[in-house]
Formats: C-alpha cells, sequence, structure tokens
C-alpha cells in the first residue's frame, strides 16, 4: 500500500519519527478504528485520527447537532445545528483528510448490533457519556478480541485507560477487562449528567485527544500505552495521576467462574 507523493508530504513529521516512520505511518493507513460517539470525547479524537491518516474511520452516534454541543464538540460547525452528528463529522473528517474512508452509523450502538459494528474495526475508541453503553462497548470488545480505549469526562475531571482483556500480561494473568476496573456501574441518578452538571469545554479536547493517542500507539505499536493503568486527570488543579488495576479473578467475563458470553445481559437490562 504504497503512499502518494501528496501523502509523503501530509504525514512526513510522522514519517521522520523513530518509533512511526514508514512502516508505522502504514499501519495506519491500513487501521480502522470504531469511535463510539461524535460528541465531547469522540470530536477531537476524530480529527486527530483522521489527521494521523488511520485509512478507516467507523462513526456511531444517533443524535444531532445541537448549540449547547459546540461549546466542547469541535468537529461541528454552528452551520451543522440539527443535522446528524454523523454526517457533521463525517464531512469535516474528509475535509480535513481526504484520504481516510468515514464509515457512518446513526444508530444507538445496542446489543442488538454491537458485535457486527466492533467486528469492522481494529481498534474501539468509546467516547460515549452513559455507563450502558460503556459496559455494553467494554463487554463487546472482550467477546470480540478487540481493543479498546475508553474515555470518560466529568465537570472538570476525566478519565483514560485501555482495555486488551483478549491478551496476557507479562505476568502471563490476562490483562483486566472494564468490569476489573469497574465491577458495577454506580446507581442512577448519583452521576449527574452533562445537561446538569456542566463540562469543561478544552477538557474534552485533552481527554479526547489522549485518548486517540492512544489508539494511535496501540495501531503502531510503539512506547507504553495504558492497559491495566487508569489515567486520571484533574483540570481544576492541571494533575494527572496513573492508577494502576490488575485482573479480577472474581470478573464475569474473563474470571475464573466468567458468566458473560454474550450480549443477553444488556438486552434485560434496555
Amino acid at each position: 500500500m504504497a503512499f502518494s507523493p501528496e501523502e509523503i508530504e501530509r504525514y512526513a513529521r510522522h514519517i521522520v519519527l523513530h518509533d512511526v516512520g514508514g512502516p508505522g505511518q502504514q499501519k495506519l493507513k491500513k487501521a480502522s478504528v470504531l469511535v463510539v460517539g461524535a460528541g465531547g470525547l469522540g470530536a477531537p479524537a476524530l480529527l486527530y485520527l483522521a489527521a494521523a491518516g488511520v485509512g478507516r474511520l467507523i462513526v456511531v452516534d444517533d443524535d444531532e447537532v445541537s448549540l449547547s454541543n459546540l461549546q466542547r464538540q469541535v468537529i461541528h460547525r454552528t452551520p451543522d445545528i440539527g443535522r446528524p452528528k454523523t454526517d457533521s463529522a463525517r464531512d469535516a473528517v474528509e475535509a480535513l483528510n481526504p484520504h481516510v474512508e468515514v464509515e457512518t452509523h446513526a444508530v444507538r450502538l445496542t446489543p442488538d448490533n454491537a458485535l457486527d459494528l466492533i467486528s469492522r474495526a481494529d481498534v474501539v475508541l468509546d467516547g460515549s457519556d452513559n455507563f450502558s453503553t460503556r459496559y455494553l462497548v467494554s463487554d463487546a470488545c472482550v467477546l470480540a478480541k478487540k481493543t479498546l480505549v475508553t474515555a470518560a469526562l466529568g465537570t472538570f475531571d476525566a478519565t483514560l485507560t485501555t482495555i486488551r482483556a483478549h491478551e496476557t500480561g507479562p505476568d502471563g494473568e490476562p490483562n483486566p477487562t472494564y468490569r476489573c476496573l469497574f465491577p458495577e456501574a454506580p446507581p442512577p441518578g448519583m452521576v449527574p449528567a452533562c445537561a446538569e452538571a456542566g463540562v469543561l469545554g478544552a477538557l474534552a479536547g485533552i481527554a479526547g485527544s489522549m485518548a486517540a493517542l492512544e489508539a494511535i500507539r496501540a495501531i503502531v505499536g510503539f512506547g507504553e500505552g495504558l492497559v491495566g493503568k487508569l489515567l486520571m486527570m484533574d483540570a481544576r488543579s492541571m494533575r494527572f495521576e496513573t492508577l494502576s488495576y490488575g485482573w479480577d479473578a472474581d470478573n464475569p467475563l474473563t474470571g475464573t467462574a466468567a458468566r458473560i458470553t454474550d450480549l443477553s445481559e444488556h438486552v434485560k437490562a434496555a
């Protein structure tokens, strides 16, 4: 898969990087990334994945652009208000990098379509804004043996981790799942929605860009990523901390008595 002269110039700053180079840029060109949600986290992630030259971006979002989105969802513009987010995201990606193929699905991720959509990608980046979708995506990625980069936003805080539960760690134990980190979702109403509590717009840009970096790192294979590590960002104090976590033998997906073998549990919860 040769690069055109225009692509060589476009990706020149990657190609001269020792840990990326031509081979790494080829990996990016051949890769597919599924981005769940074209909102606060997905918007900057999509832009940086497109700029990096990821060959195919799959965007899943069933929402339309609203005026209140524009404070943080930087892939959308004022004229896009009322349009499906998948449409405005596709237009922005194609304007930024015409070498990237964009596949859009203006649907909500559900137990019925999750495995099919996830099977299309090499890496999944979850920027959803609710716990039910996060658990659905993470469970489906484990079942489909896909790498998952998952981020979450609070008001002035954000978290980021990478899940590669289909692989083992250096100690020979399975890598942890999302359920090893968060065994259960908090009770309904405990974590207020963005519309109620607010969110710092620039923080979404930081967290979404870092999620894109994790996806790029996973594709190219350089450095030490966030498998088994939860990166926590505090925008009030501009502090970054990393919490290590490991495989939980009691987790219901890959534990010693695993009971989740499909997504039927999510059908019941829906």
